[in-house]
């Protein structure tokens, strides 16, 4: 049984989407969670302040998908095409909700939580690029934790150019787009294509 918090994280996602930021209501949130309004306030202080959840929960499953995804045993350069891979897919499942979010984080004070939120994917893909430095697939001076860093921007920037400020980009678009990301990664981390 999911707990309140849950319920209202996933009835603000729900109601954001239908609505947007500025026509939401906290009144709305609570009914489409099924609870008095009093227990939104037990967790969140504002409307706004819910948009860290927000994002804690869409973080938390791309990370769960990357960790399903992306093969452990398979060689590097296929590790950073299936990382790629992920996080266009989920940009494009979630993007009303990543748009939403970010709508959200930057009209209030809770942007600076970011960095913080994203940690778990940031470690994850930084243990991949240890483990890449360690058998020598990559140039060993780059710092893994900042490189991961990069890689997330990079790839969820692209991804989002297609499918946050594109109108229905073409299966081709997206194909391009998500190859050239996988190249320029690789180039980057000077791995031979």
């Amino acid at each position: 049984m999911k707990d309140k918090k849950q319920k209202l994280i996933e009835a603000a996602i729900a109601i954001f989407t239908e609505k947007g930021l500025e026509q939401t209501k906290i009144s709305d949130i609570v009914k489409h969670a099924g609870v008095a309004q009093g227990t939104f306030y037990l967790y969140f202080p504002s409307k706004l302040a819910i948009m860290p959840a927000i994002a804690e929960e869409v973080v938390k499953e791309i990370l769960a998908v990357a960790k399903k995804e992306v093969n452990s045993r398979a060689a590097f350069t296929e590790q950073l095409n299936q990382l790629v891979e992920v996080s266009f897919t989920l940009t494009n499942r979630y993007s009303e909700v990543i748009a939403l979010t970010y709508a959200g984080l930057a009209s209030s004070d809770y942007l600076t939580e970011w960095e913080t939120i994203y940690e778990p994917y940031y470690e994850f893909v930084a243990a991949i690029l240890e483990e890449a430095i360690q058998k020598k697939e990559m140039d060993v001076t780059l710092n893994p934790k900042q490189m991961a860093r990069l890689i997330i921007g990079l790839t969820e920037s692209a991804a989002e150019q297609l499918y946050l400020y594109d109108t229905k980009p073409s299966q081709q678009l997206i194909e391009e787009q998500q190859q050239a990301t996988a190249e320029f990664i690789k180039r980057a981390l000077r791995i031979t294509i």
